[in-house]
C-alpha cells in the first residue's frame, strides 16, 4: 500500500506539473512516439553536444502514464553521455515488460516507481 502511494504521487507530481515539457527551440534532436493502440503522441527535444545531453524537453499529449514517463526520463538522461542514456532507455523498456533485475531497477532511480505499469505485450 505505502509502495502504491508513492507511485501515485510521483506519477501526479510529474504529470500536473511537468518539469520538463516545453518547446526546446535548439534542439538538435527530435524524436517522435505514437501509441497508436491509445492515441499517445510524444515529440522528444534533445540538446546533444558532444555526446552528452545538456538540455532536454517533450510536447505532446496522452494519458498521465506518458506524460509522467516522459518527464522522469527527462530527468534521468539529461547530464549523461549518448551511450548512458541509451542503457537507461533499454532499461526502461525492460522494466515496463517485466524484464529487469534488482540491480537494473536500482540504476532507473525515481523511473523504477512505474514499474506497474507493466502492460507491454510479451515479445
Amino acid at each position: 500500500m505505502e509502495n502504491k502511494t508513492f507511485y501515485n504521487e510521483v506519477l501526479i507530481e510529474h504529470n500536473q506539473h511537468p518539469i520538463h515539457k516545453e518547446k526546446l527551440p535548439d534542439a538538435n534532436l527530435v524524436l517522435e512516439g505514437v501509441n497508436p493502440s491509445c492515441g499517445d503522441d510524444i515529440i522528444l527535444q534533445l540538446k546533444v553536444e558532444n555526446d552528452v545531453i545538456v538540455d532536454g524537453a517533450f510536447e505532446g499529449s496522452g494519458c498521465a502514464i506518458s506524460q509522467a514517463s516522459a518527464d522522469i526520463m527527462l530527468d534521468m538522461i539529461i547530464g549523461r553521455g549518448k551511450e548512458e542514456a541509451l542503457h537507461l532507455a533499454e532499461l526502461f523498456l525492460k522494466m515496463i515488460q517485466g524484464k529487469t533485475t534488482a540491480d537494473e531497477m536500482d540504476e532507473l532511480e525515481e523511473a523504477g516507481v512505474l514499474a506497474d505499469i507493466a502492460i507491454c505485450p510479451p515479445e
